[in-house]
């Protein structure tokens, strides 16, 4: 009687796991986001444009890392051990914020540890529910989707905690607690990292390389000395966005340039839906900088309905607004994606991007619309319907970013693929720090002159409105390329399945 090999785990349960330690990633991550530009510019002392294009910078280079990171994935350690360290890495960096020693350098030597620790994690991460799901494009939609929807459950706690926390018990605490929660997160991937042993790309599968380990560990402490010093300089910083944007759109053109004629309608097509995806995240970049700042001097925090106080939020928690929203739209998407499959509609994702971009134009009109017309404090009301068009015009762009990348590339370069899409976002990241700068508020300016910022706001409010306008009025021009190379790379699909 022959033994029987092992079955391999079901695909929800390996996708439970990934979910899991992601969920405690984004739980650090946004904890720190709600509070880092609030500490920069009410602990540190920062003025609006050294602030907004700091984190700006910082955004972009840990948007940015996991193109590298990804490589390391594909080829040097494997998709599950990168995202294991970088979970390790971003632990530390979360507890390096934490001791609050009050200093910029020390500011710039914890973001350098997190933009590192985000480069091995976030790539890899997205790479192991792509490879889970792989070959299955309708379930490609539907895991991404709800992927983007658990994972903000982590987020949104941490949105609300840890501006709560740091009004009780001043900013170290917080950023402890981040850490505190990824901590977690990787000794659950431990216990149950056996559910993904099938799952991973070639270098997963082969014993550990010490020899390569320690290589990689030697060029992070280097890399992140460099990180410090780009940290620094503002001008360091922008040349190095730029060039990661020009070694980016480099490596695409080689690897079209490479790539078989099968597969090019296909790449195509991720490229083209990947720089829409880019232009997003520099209205998305406007949540952590001017919307919070915004929110900070010039929206009431007291939400109230037919004259009673319902609930209070600090600028910093109106952030969690946005995932709020992604955890209530999430499911009704799912749903909708699943209805149009059963009934043979079609949906193609480049017409949910179009609808998600007039989405957003429609929050900013409102947001516009209200700083323009108010001369007292806007209503928190404006800010929880304008991030509910904000955030599911997010669902139907950024969220299936991701699914654009698993679908169109080749899987031989798929992590690293994810990386450069990581990379684009960067850069509109810090494009959208720039553009938060035109409201930004001189130093001679009193944070309560509410007729001087609310202009402020409003004039940027008002340049996003129609640039968000303008993007998809250009989308729907591009909707029959869309089309084409879309039936194109699936007629070279179903011939290679043949």
């Amino acid at each position: 009687m022959t033994a029987s090999l092992p079955r391999a785990p079901a695909r929800a349960q390996s996708f439970s796991v990934v979910l899991a330690i992601e969920l405690w990633e984004r739980f650090g991550f946004y904890g720190m986001q709600g509070i880092l530009l609030l500490y920069m510019v009410q602990r540190l002392g920062f003025g609006d444009k050294q602030a907004n294009l700091l984190w700006g910078t910082f955004a972009a280079i840990t948007y940015a890392a996991p193109a590298v990171g990804g490589w390391l994935g594909d080829a040097v350690l494997g998709s599950r051990r990168t995202m294991l360290m970088g979970g390790i890495v971003l632990t530390l960096g979360y507890a390096l914020l934490g001791f609050d020693f009050g200093g910029q350098m020390a500011l710039f030597a914890a973001l350098s540890v997190i933009a590192l620790g985000n480069g091995l994690f976030k790539a890899n991460a997205a790479n192991l529910v792509r490879r889970i799901y792989e070959g299955d494009d309708a379930k490609i939609d539907v895991a991404f989707t709800i992927y983007y929807m658990s994972i903000n459950v982590g987020s949104t706690f941490s949105l609300l905690l840890t501006p709560w926390l740091q009004q009780r018990f001043g900013w170290g605490p917080p950023f402890f607690v981040c850490s505190a929660g990824l901590a977690f997160g990787v000794l659950s991937y431990l216990l149950f990292r056996s559910r993904l042993q099938h799952i991973g790309s070639a270098p997963d599968f082969e014993p550990v390389a010490w020899g390569r380990m320690g290589a990689v560990i030697g060029a992070m402490v280097v890399a992140g000395a460099v990180l410090l010093a780009v940290l620094g300089s503002p001008s360091l910083g922008r040349g190095c966005v730029w060039l990661a944007a020009i070694v980016t759109l480099g490596i695409w053109i080689y690897l079209y340039a490479k790539a078989e004629e099968a597969f090019r309608p296909g790449l195509r097509l991720a490229y083209l839906l990947i720089v829409q995806t880019m232009l997003y995240f520099i209205f998305y970049q406007q949540m952590v900088t001017s919307l919070t700042l915004f929110a900070l001097r010039d929206v009431s925090s007291q939400f109230t309905l037919f004259g009673h106080t319902l609930f209070s939020m600090s600028a910093g928690q109106f952030q969690a607004l946005n995932p709020l929203w992604i955890m209530a739209a999430s499911p009704v998407l799912s749903w909708v994606y699943g209805t149009i499959e059963k009934r043979g509609w079609n949906f193609p994702i480049a017409e949910k991007f179009i609808a998600g971009f007039a989405l957003v134009a429609l929050a900013f009109l409102i947001w516009w619309w209200s700083a323009a017309t108010s001369t007292t404090l806007v209503s928190p009301w404006v800010m929880f319907w304008a991030y509910g068009a904000l955030s599911v015009g997010e669902l139907l762009i950024s969220a299936l970013g991701l699914a654009v990348v698993a679908r169109y590339v080749p899987a031989n370069v798929g992590a690293f693929m994810m990386g450069s899409y990581c990379v684009s976002n960067g850069v509109a990241m810090y494009l959208g720090s720039i553009m938060a700068n035109y409201a930004a508020i001189g130093e001679g300016v009193a944070a309560t002159d509410l007729v001087t910022t609310l202009h402020a706001y409003a004039g940027l409010f008002r340049i996003l409105f129609f640039t968000a306008v303008i993007c998809t009025l250009l989308f729907v021009i591009c909707l029959p390329f869309t089309r084409k190379w879309d039936a194109q790379h699936r007629a070279a699909q179903e011939q290679s399945e043949a």
